[in-house]
């Protein structure tokens, strides 16, 4: 189910003041109605994009244009990216056990709640903030230890097992440069597309209703109740007043 039109515009003018991080759990609350958006904290990265993804299909179709920068040459390119072909994934396996040496390491995906955790904290603490979330309980040589002890070697093998297991987390696109031929990667960040283009809706549809209030003194909601082919119909008449 989608959210209604006012629904999708509470969740936009709460979000014009928020952070991405935030934006972002706007947004999950805006595909699951009815939940509350601190409930959804819990829900891992991957779990939460993937109903992103299917939000923005409902609302504003398949096909997202996209922009980044060729690896190679540098050079500026734009395309379009299906987001059909995205495979959907079961729910994020649950806690893994890395082993490394005399390291025994309990680990889970982050989540929602963790990336805030992590916008919060000073950048130079982030990737501590976001190790000791993930980090269940670690040990050495059978002795309790603290997530900020695990050497680089463990922290990588921890964070491996992180996207392993949470792999929807991590939408990487491949593109082929126009310019030097070479393919290069791109990350979907669905929350920051999505945002940009509900921003681009909610203003367009708030200067719909701004005319069609001054032209024919309908109420906002008697606008969200017309059918958009309809608004749009008035809107061509309105413009010829």
């Amino acid at each position: 189910m989608v959210s209604s039109v006012p629904d999708l515009l509470a969740g936009w003018e709460l979000g014009l003041s928020a952070d991405q991080s935030r934006r972002a759990v706007l947004l999950h609350s805006l595909a699951r109605p009815g939940e509350p958006a601190d409930g959804l904290l819990g829900v891992s990265v991957g779990e939460r994009d993937a109903d992103l993804v299917r939000l923005r299909r409902r609302l504003f179709g398949d096909a997202v244009p996209l922009r980044c920068a060729c690896a190679a040459c540098g050079e500026e390119l734009e395309f379009t990216f299906d987001l059909a072909v995205i495979p959907v994934r079961a729910v994020p396996a649950g806690e893994q056990r890395v082993a490394s040496g005399d390291w025994t390491v309990l680990v889970r995906p982050p989540t929602t709640g963790d990336l805030l955790a992590v916008g919060a904290a000073p950048p130079q603490q982030a990737r501590r903030v976001l190790l000791a979330a993930c980090v269940v309980e670690a040990a050495q040589g059978g002795r309790p230890a603290d997530a900020g002890d695990l050497p680089a070697d463990v922290c990588r093998r921890v964070a491996e097992a992180c996207a392993a297991a949470d792999p929807q987390a991590d939408i990487t696109l491949t593109t082929t440069c126009v310019a030097c031929g070479q393919q290069t990667a791109a990350a979907l960040d669905i929350g920051a597309v999505l945002w940009a283009e509900l921003d681009h809706w909610a203003r367009s549809l708030l200067l719909d209703v701004h005319l069609l209030a001054r032209t024919y003194g309908w109420t906002e909601a008697e606008v969200f109740a017309l059918s958009p082919l309809r608004r749009r119909y008035y809107l061509e008449l309105a413009g010829h007043d």
